[in-house]
């Protein structure tokens, strides 16, 4: 049976795509990158790590994309190793809320404790970290 064998990206549908780059540049510390698909159009992603997450305009969404465009509507899990006291430091210095923990979760490979935050659109950002 034919299988994945990891995740190469993600979309978001944003209300605004220039504030999104900055919350994710600015506070989780991603590379925003242009980039030209095969249909000569300009488009953002940002790049982490071994992966990218693709934005599209919510109000003018690139085709194909999922049935229902809504902004807001995602529930995100990034890891780090950065210790969660640094994270809540960072975060408190931008004054970026933090809706919940620390708190013990599992994550995709194990125990990890994370931190609950909200990008511009309302999406739930939680950043994890695993134990030593």
């Amino acid at each position: 049976m034919p299988q994945v064998t990891s995740l190469d990206h993600l979309v978001l549908s944003v209300t605004d795509i220039a504030r999104t780059i900055i919350f994710y540049t600015d506070v989780l510390g991603m590379q925003a990158e242009q980039f030209t698909p095969s249909d000569g159009s300009t488009r953002w992603a940002l790049k982490f790590g071994e992966q990218k997450i693709n934005l599209h305009d919510a109000s003018t969404p690139f085709a194909p994309h999922a049935a229902k465009v809504t902004s807001g509507t995602a529930d995100l899990c990034f890891l780090t190793n950065t210790d969660v006291a640094d994270w809540q430091a960072h975060l408190d210095t931008l004054r970026v809320a933090i809706e919940g923990g620390p708190i013990k979760r599992t994550g995709a490979q194990g125990p990890i404790l994370s931190i609950y935050i909200r990008d511009p659109d309302g999406n739930l950002i939680e950043i994890g970290t695993q134990p030593s």
